[in-house]
């Protein structure tokens, strides 16, 4: 049985109040016999049907709250795809905001690629899902018990279900230029920007694991290198996204052919060239250009890119997101300078 959500009044009404709940969760899916199946939950303590979510916790990014949840409740390890409207009701006098996700079941041997091996496994109840049944989309409507999950489907149905990322990251803190007396290429990340690097490792892995191509700097290198050490990836330097060292042209026709491969990548720069990057993808994919295209450092934008046959690739979405550096996570170690040098010569 579907239980109605509350008229728009009264979610406006909630809405002026001062307290929020903040939770996040995906609409999980995978290749059935018949098309595509989204993942179900039921709980038992509201005898409801829903898709997968939860409340962060404190200190908490949505990306990462959206991943551990799906697996807590269904047993299946995500990854995210593009990102779904954020659904807003009332809940015990407050506002509950969630934010979504598309997600695949990520391999656990190749985690650029979706399986349906996680998605086939056994489920185990828990103390809050007694249920997880895959069903194809039409079914999968009748089944929700919301209004607003309903709304979400639509919208999940109404776009592409596989995607994949290429995120442009801007490099941590890196202290002030004015102060570092040696070979500006060879300025390291402070220790807030060390911070930033770590928290950045955890939040990009929520997109699955994804190939490494850094600026010819420091900065750029040491903000790569906790992903790289934990998921035992090689970072690849390029001039063409070094500040000072190539125009936004060449940077841009570097980007381009990263999207023609078609896999995912991730690409550390600097804030002189992240707005010519951001703009060109969008200009170059007939996606609209985002007002403001910058990046504070230690953030990122992630183009969600689908190919449709002969219409050559396309931004399906794109999302803006800042680590939380200082709340969660640790300053991680700076590289040695003799490191740093074997690896940008």
């Amino acid at each position: 049985m579907r239980h109605p959500d509350p008229p728009d009044s009264e979610k406006d009404d909630v809405r002026k109040g001062e307290d929020v709940i903040r939770a996040a969760g995906a609409v999980l899916w995978r290749d059935g016999p018949d098309g595509t199946e989204v993942a179900l939950i039921h709980r038992p303590k509201y005898d409801d049907w829903s898709f997968p979510k939860g409340k962060l916790k404190n200190g908490e990014h949505a990306l990462r709250a959206a991943v551990r949840e799906v697996e807590e409740e269904t047993g299946v390890v995500p990854r995210l795809g593009r990102r779904l409207p954020t659904s807003s009701y009332p809940k015990d006098g407050k506002t509950k905001r969630v934010d979504y996700w598309t997600a695949r079941a990520a391999s656990p041997t190749s985690p650029t690629s979706p399986t349906s091996a996680d998605a086939d496994a056994p489920f185990t109840p828990n103390d809050e899902v007694d249920r997880l049944e895959w069903l194809p989309i039409a079914d999968a409507y009748e089944r929700l018990s919301y209004s607003h999950d309903v709304d979400l489907l639509r919208e999940f149905e109404a776009g592409p279900p596989d995607t994949w990322p290429l995120v442009i990251l801007r490099h941590g803190s890196a202290g002030e230029k004015r102060e570092w007396r040696g070979p500006d290429e060879l300025r390291p990340l402070d220790e807030r920007g060390r911070a930033e690097a770590s928290l950045l490792a955890g939040l990009l892995r929520s997109f699955g694991q994804a190939r490494l191509i850094s600026s010819a700097t420091a900065r750029c290198l040491e903000t790569l290198l906790p992903y790289a050490r934990k998921d035992a990836v090689k970072v690849v330097t390029d001039e063409a996204f070094t500040v000072g060292a190539t125009g936004a042209e060449q940077a841009c026709d570097r980007l381009f052919e990263l999207v023609d491969d078609g896999a995912p990548a991730i690409v550390c720069t600097h804030g002189e060239v992240v707005s010519d990057l951001v703009t060109g993808l969008c200009k170059r994919l007939g996606e609209k250009v985002p007002e403001d295209p910058s990046l504070r450092k230690g953030s990122f934008w992630v183009a969600h890119i689908t190919t449709d046959g002969a219409g050559g690739p396309s931004i399906a979405a794109l999302e803006r997101h800042t680590p939380t550096a200082g709340r969660t996570g640790d300053g991680g170690s700076a590289a040695s300078p003799e490191f740093v040098r074997r690896l940008l010569h």
